[in-house]
């Protein structure tokens, strides 16, 4: 079995549920800075999957907060970044950091109602998609 660690949002938690095998380090409405203050440490994996930056506001300094993250992050196999739904400015930076570690973007496909959260099989797609 691969060991997995999932990080960050409400959209890391219900990947999870998805992906059962994996660990997390989630909590729902968490933003980026919050994160970082709460989960201290370096995260190690197999494979290891990023859901932050959906929560984020002006107050939040978003690229830097997930390049200290990022840079506390070492996985032997590869690491994932759930790319938000929203905020294009927040997709951005998320992009931007994959590819400077050359690690994997995974956009959300089929969106619940709210326009955020991915759906039922949105999260299954997710989860279908680390490995």
């Amino acid at each position: 079995m691969i060991d997995c660690l999932i990080l960050g949002d409400s959209i890391a938690v219900g990947t999870q549920r998805f992906k059962q095998e994996c660990r997390s380090e989630a909590k729902g409405g968490i933003n980026s800075w919050q994160f970082n203050k709460n989960y201290q440490g370096e995260f190690f994996s197999d494979i290891v999957v990023i859901s932050l930056g959906s929560n984020d506001h002006q107050g939040v300094k978003t690229r830097k907060e997930l390049e200290s993250l990022r840079s506390r992050v070492s996985a032997k196999s590869k690491v994932y970044w759930i790319l938000p739904a929203i905020k294009p400015h927040i997709q951005q930076i998320v992009r931007a950091i994959a590819e400077k570690n050359n690690d994997i973007v995974l956009p959300i496909s089929n969106l619940q109602k709210d326009g955020i959260h991915p759906s039922w099989t949105g999260y299954k797609d997710l989860a279908e998609r680390v490995k």
